[in-house]
């Protein structure tokens, strides 16, 4: 096949509608069981992660004199950045249990296709 054929094909393939296979539906399945635990374990970890950045500031008098408060809010920074992984593995689980009869139904007929 000549470089211009290549050339062709690469642009003919660009136009022509794409086929869903049974394995395209398995992953956007498994996306669907995967996305939002990430979402949610990204946005939780990083309010954690400010809010324990406020009681720092707080105790050390850089936002205000208050280093009661400070360590407070601290602490419960440190217990939501501790619980992330926790929770993301417990909301993982939940949702893996949820799909994964419709996750073992297609997998096991792309299997017996072959």
């Amino acid at each position: 096949m000549t470089n211009e054929a290549k050339q062709v094909e690469m642009i003919r393939q660009q136009y022509e509608e794409k086929k869903i296979t049974e394995v395209d539906r398995l992953k956007e399945l498994d996306k669907k069981v995967k996305r939002p635990v990430k979402i949610f374990s990204y946005v939780y970890g990083t309010i954690g992660a400010l809010v324990m950045g406020t009681g720092m500031c707080l105790a050390m008098g850089v936002i205000g004199n208050m280093m009661g408060v400070g360590i407070a809010v601290g602490c419960v920074g440190i217990l939501m950045v501790s619980s992330t992984v926790n929770l993301h593995n417990k909301m993982l689980k939940k949702r893996k249990k949820k799909y994964s009869e419709k996750i073992f139904e297609i997998s096991d007929s792309i299997l017996n296709n072959k």
